[in-house]
């Protein structure tokens, strides 16, 4: 089994991809059910479970009620609980992402033997997360084997404790802290350090030798973006390799053009030092003028030459521009996915509204045609009644004229007052 590498870094946070509520481009969905899910809590739900005892305790304290905090979320976040990481105005995020994989595609693919050693690797990983982090509540962390690679994505809450105000918050830097991390900005390296150990230790005991990690510029790819651009990188890099081969061969031409042109001169030089002086004017005219056609020809194939290296330098360098352009497009295509998920999340929240709304309306409406069919059976028989009276009694009928006066009156006040109602409840007003 070759040294493979374990690659941990912050991921973009996208419930609705690790949760496979969309199929992207990069997912075999005939492997989807085989993906492992460790745990799967709403958010809301986490928060409320998280704080909520908190919350109230706060706000019993509180004499004014501009200072109770009625939902937790939303004062941080000023909107409801999303799938996407949502940052509040204090930098804080409604949760965080722990992305880990073993190897790469080219090593420990899905569906081979290495794989399937990873896949073990990274389960007993998992079980042991929330032990080692009780400062991280794990609400939705799942293992894919559906993609390249089998990988990790945990998404946690971080818990932070204080003696005064609201006694338990969001708060990462706390909960680094209550984890023996330390402060400052190196706590977080710190526990990344411990937990690549972790997983590094745990790969050693089933036979998974890791090499060291290696420095990093200040990116990490997730698993999606690296399998996307790794073999555009990959081919821009042979291609540079290429022109790099390219462009020594060259310089060794120049060099032996180089000695060609010494050795010429020398003629020259030995030529003009050892011919008579009496014969110089005959014979050395046609020497010169063939060793000085042979010298115009090596330089011209020199500056040949010299202009192809230059040609060939220009294309290295617009080569390493665009790996980076590459590289950099990929870390802004993943934050438009994942703003164009969340988006999405609002549309559909927004789209369920509207239907509620309708299914109400359309409650309403069969309960008021009910009442109308009433009314009409009870209208017939009043009709009815009344012609009767007025054949029998001419003055009993003038005293019932007069007070079905009055009730239909008051049987239209009611019923304007019912559809103003109904309308602000549907939302037409």
């Amino acid at each position: 089994m070759s040294t493979k590498t374990i690659s941990m870094c912050q991921g973009k946070g996208s419930l609705s991809h690790n949760n496979r509520e969309f199929t992207a481009k990069n997912i075999d969905p005939f492997r989807t059910p085989d993906n492992i899910i460790f745990v799967q809590q709403d958010l809301g739900e986490a928060y409320h479970q998280l704080f909520g005892e908190a919350v109230e305790r706060y706000n019993a304290r509180q004499k004014r009620n501009d200072r109770r905090i009625p939902d937790y979320f939303q004062h941080l976040f000023n909107r409801e609980p999303s799938k996407s990481v949502i940052e509040g105005a204090n930098k804080q995020k409604s949760f965080y992402e722990h992305l880990v994989y073993i190897g790469t595609r080219d090593d420990t693919g899905v569906g081979t033997p290495d794989a399937e050693i990873a896949k073990e690797c990274l389960r007993e990983y998992m079980e042991g997360f929330q032990e080692r982090n009780p400062n991280f509540y794990t609400f939705n962390a799942v293992m894919h084997l559906d993609e390249a690679t089998p990988h990790l994505h945990i998404n946690f809450i971080p818990i932070g404790h204080y003696k005064s105000g609201l006694e338990v918050r969001n708060a990462k830097a706390k909960a680094l802290e209550e984890m023996g991390f330390g402060k400052g900005e190196m706590a977080n390296n710190r526990w990344r350090i411990r937990e690549w150990e972790v997983l590094r230790d745990i790969c050693k005991a089933h036979g998974i030798e890791i090499s060291e990690p290696k420095k990093s510029r200040g990116y990490s790819y997730t698993v999606e973006e690296y399998g996307e651009h790794e073999d555009e990188i990959r081919r821009l890099n042979e291609e540079k390799a290429q022109v790099e081969t390219e462009l020594t061969d060259k310089q060794s031409e120049c060099e032996k053009l180089d000695q060609q042109i010494e050795q010429k001169t020398a003629q020259v030089k030995a030529i003009l030092n050892y011919i008579p002086d009496y014969e110089k004017e005959f014979k050395i005219e046609d020497e010169c003028d063939q060793l000085r056609r042979e010298l115009v020809g090596l330089l011209d194939g020199k500056l040949s030459i010299m202009e192809h290296k230059d040609a060939i330098i220009a294309k290295v360098q617009r080569l390493c521009k665009l790996v980076k352009k590459v590289n950099d497009n990929a870390h802004k295509s993943g934050n438009t996915i994942y703003s164009l998920h969340e988006k999405l999340d609002a549309a559909m929240k927004e789209y369920d509204d509207v239907c509620q709304r309708w299914k109400c309306a359309a409650e309403e409406r069969t309960e008021l045609r009910r009442d109308n069919a009433e009314l009409s059976a009870e209208v017939d028989d009043l009709t009815e009644f009344v012609s009767l009276l007025k054949r029998l009694e001419p003055q009993k009928y003038a005293e019932v004229r007069q007070a079905q006066e009055y009730v239909h009156s008051q049987r239209e006040q009611e019923v304007q007052q019912s559809t103003t109602r109904r309308k602000k409840s549907w939302g037409l007003e």
